[in-house]
């Protein structure tokens, strides 16, 4: 089982200090939502855990597979305007980089990262969450 620590950094503001195995990072929310901005907020972690999963696969594939992949880029992009409807929409864009890959290859690693975990896990997985006192 993994854990993940959070805790608020100063009493009385929203900055949040999170521990990962030996990781410290921070979170925090945006002026609009009365803080400062220092940190990304949880939908930024939320969407960048996409944005890792589909350059961390493709580059996982290509190592397995013999495939020269040197570099990976993702952008994604986030349309939460009706994210209170149900409906959240991240928009992912790649590049695969290397001046030996094929046409074939670069399909290939668009088929492994269109199944990355966290895309299943966003978008095909019951998730349960249990929030209980600590």
């Amino acid at each position: 089982m993994s854990r993940i620590d959070c805790a608020t950094e100063e009493p009385n503001e929203y900055p949040q200090k999170l521990r990962v195995r030996a990781h410290t990072f921070r979170a925090d929310l945006d002026e609009a939502a009365g803080s400062h901005d220092e940190a990304p907020d949880p939908h930024d972690y939320f969407d960048a855990s996409l944005a890792a999963c589909k350059a961390l696969t493709a580059t996982w594939y290509a190592k397995r597979n013999g495939i020269p992949l040197e570099r990976v880029e993702s952008h994604v992009e986030r349309d939460a305007s009706e994210e209170r409807k149900g409906k959240y929409v991240l928009h992912v864009s790649l590049a695969f980089h290397g001046p030996e890959l094929t046409d074939e290859q670069r399909k290939r690693l668009y088929d492994v990262v269109a199944r990355c975990p966290v895309h299943k896990l966003m978008a095909s997985t019951e998730v349960v969450i249990e929030t209980t006192p600590l």
